[in-house]
């Protein structure tokens, strides 16, 4: 007889819902900003403004050591994955529908669930392969290849796939590190490695976009510091479909800041995607105990 999830478990489970729920404002707030300045030099903005909230915590608690000292190939790969994720997302979004781009963005959970198998270690199920050919299909469906390819769709899958990839990386230098440290050089690795795009595409923010940009940090250190401790309680297979929380989000942001609504073959390739993505969720045998293959 099957059992809840443990304690560590459902913290894990909280930190990440409360992440996916809260990150659709940023892509709101980034895709305001693409208005009038480069997505690029808005991704850059995203990692330096949270450096502004990130570094002072992480110096007060670890003082002059507050970077982790160890696995810094991990942190440093996990940390492009983040970013080519966010430079080909805000890029997508900068002329499609938020909540289009963030349905092709959702194969990314789909992609870390298989992924997980291979890197770390975790059962290759019959779940896990439905939840690839469902993701596939729905994929293609949104992207609609016959009807003549969307380059914002196109650029959501692909920032959904470096998603996946970071989700692998996040869950192996999460094991090893605080979760303040990793998040502390997530916010410096990631602006200074985005520094030369944004010299090239430099524009100065005015009045409410420095505000918006401030906001932005904020809210993107927060979301941060959720899914890095989120991944030290649970599997990246349990967390990876909470992820599609972030898509109701879009989809309200999207409607009330934008009035854009996904059409009916987005919500139908979405709906795919989503059915792929919750058959991943596994049932625990006993408190504490590995999750049995299905």
């Amino acid at each position: 007889m099957s059992s809840q999830p443990s304690h560590s478990a459902m913290l894990g489970i909280a930190l990440m819902a409360a992440a996916m729920l809260l990150v659709p404002t940023v892509d709101g707030i980034a895709k305001t900003l693409s208005a009038t300045h480069s997505p690029l030099y808005i991704s850059w903005a995203r990692y330096a403004f949270s450096c502004i909230f990130v570094l002072p915590w992480a110096i007060a608690r670890r003082g002059r050591h507050f970077l982790p000292r160890e696995h810094l190939g991990a942190h440093a790969l996990r940390t492009f994955f983040a970013a080519a994720s966010m430079c080909f997302f805000f890029a997508a979004i900068s002329f499609s529908p938020l909540a289009d781009v963030t349905s092709a963005y959702f194969v990314g959970p789909i992609l870390a669930a298989i992924l997980s198998v291979a890197f770390l270690g975790e059962a290759l199920t019959f779940r896990k392969l439905a939840a690839l050919v469902l993701g596939f299909i729905g994929a293609i469906i949104v992207v609609n290849p016959a009807g003549g390819l969307n380059a914002g769709l196109l650029l959501g899958v692909a920032a959904g796939v470096f998603f996946a990839l970071y989700l692998i990386t996040t869950r192996k230098a999460s094991l090893a590190s605080d979760p303040v440290s990793t998040l502390a050089f997530q916010c410096l690795f990631g602006a200074a490695m985005l520094s030369p795009l944004a010299v090239w595409n430099w524009s100065v923010p005015v009045g409410q976009e420095l505000l918006f940009m401030l906001l932005m940090g904020a809210i993107s250190a927060a979301c941060h510091f959720m899914t890095i401790s989120a991944f030290r309680h649970a599997e990246a297979s349990m967390l990876a479909p909470l992820s599609y929380l972030e898509l109701l989000g879009s989809v309200i942001v999207g409607y009330l800041v934008f009035n854009d609504l996904p059409g009916a073959r987005i919500g139908i390739g979405a709906a795919l995607i989503v059915a792929g993505g919750l058959i991943l969720v596994q049932r625990r045998k006993g408190a504490g105990r590995k999750t049995q293959p299905v």
